[in-house]
């Protein structure tokens, strides 16, 4: 019996494409020439990556659906078959740091393709506001923080106090987060329950620590025993000597020297984002447009209009008729319509075709 293959492209860019098909090799070719106009199409080339043949296009079409969802880190995983690293994805999302560096338990489930069904965000890191200034800033930041999963978030001695009415408003829905938010008098209080502390700031500050990009910081993160804060300092002044030396890790965000303005909510979601990508967020489902019509219905389509236009004299004079039908062709052959464009424009041609009623 013929497979059906779940397949994940690597694109240009970097990101990943995951689609289904009972001919992997002619779907590739597609996806490689640009045949298919979909996701594919401008990040060319692509390179295919990891390929699971199923029994039947319906167990194909749901793995396909499930792998989607997976956050990019777990793709790797499946990628790299490490199936020790898909087994602590598959686990309730409490029980993965204390088992990141540890041996995994056999006794979760993998199919024969090696992918679980959990997709759950990961308890993530605290993000810690070391005396932020503006209700609004904070209500900013506790939404950049449920956008990518995080959703633990303590103030240090706010300007303005707490709670802050002006706070609700700008977070745009993401109250969980600020009626959770906890209250605290000091750096050092805040982070006192933590193992590891990270640091952002632009500069050292005559601290000699490791530097971090958020995009390194976070891949750090992930497996460590014990919880995770970052620090961010006030709008104006960022954080303070004494609270960068809290920290163990400085996290730097790469930026335009000649414009460095960063303001904290966009501090706040450049880590959170960079996190949330080893986290099992869903991600938008892109789906697959519809292949190119075979050719015997696009020759039917040029056809049609020949047939229309000929008794207007459109292909005259005679010495020219032949390279008028070849430009017209390659008009109409240029879009790759699929089969339903193609018989949406019979369509309209007919109905161009037809006498009008009284």
């Amino acid at each position: 019996m013929k497979p059906f293959w779940t397949y994940i492209l690597r694109c240009a860019d970097n990101s990943y494409y995951t689609g289904h098909t009972d001919d992997l090799e002619h779907r590739f070719a597609q996806h490689q020439t640009g045949m298919v106009r979909g996701y594919t199409y401008e990040r060319r080339p692509v390179e295919l990556v990891w390929a699971g043949d199923f029994a039947t296009r319906e167990e194909a079409l749901s793995a396909e659906t499930k792998i989607k969802n997976w956050s990019r880190a777990k793709k790797e995983a499946l990628i790299a078959r490490d199936w020790d690293r898909l087994k602590l994805y598959a686990r309730p999302p409490r029980e993965r740091f204390g088992l990141a560096n540890a041996r995994h338990s056999p006794s979760t489930s993998l199919g024969r393709n090696g992918f679980g069904v959990s997709n759950q965000p990961s308890e993530g890191p605290i993000i810690v506001l070391v005396r932020p200034q503006l209700g609004e800033n904070i209500g900013k930041a506790a939404r950049a923080m449920l956008n990518f999963g995080l959703t633990e978030l303590r103030l240090v001695a706010p300007r303005d106090g707490w709670p802050n009415p002006s706070a609700g408003p700008a977070a745009s829905g993401a109250d969980e987060v600020l009626a959770k938010a906890r209250l605290f008098d000091s750096t050092a209080e805040a982070v006192a329950d933590c193992a590891h502390v990270y640091a952002t700031t632009v500069r050292k500050r005559g601290v000699s620590k490791p530097v971090l990009t958020p995009e390194n910081a976070a891949s750090e993160m992930v497996g460590q025993a014990g919880r995770t804060a970052v620090l961010f300092g006030a709008e104006r002044s960022g954080l303070e000597t004494a609270d960068v030396a809290l920290a163990r890790t400085i996290v730097t965000v790469p930026i335009n020297p000649a414009f460095g303005s960063l303001n904290l909510a966009q501090a706040v979601l450049v880590v959170a984002y960079e996190w949330s990508k080893h986290c099992e967020l869903s991600q938008p489902t892109l789906e697959d447009e519809l292949p190119p019509a075979p050719q015997d219905e696009l020759d039917a389509l040029i056809a049609h209009f020949e047939e229309l236009l000929e008794p207007s004299g459109y292909f005259r004079p005679p010495a020219r008729a032949a390279a008028t039908r070849r430009t017209l062709r390659g008009l109409l052959t240029k879009p790759g319509w699929n089969h339903l464009e193609v018989r949406t424009l019979r369509g309209v041609l007919s109905a161009l075709a037809r006498k009008p009623t009284k």
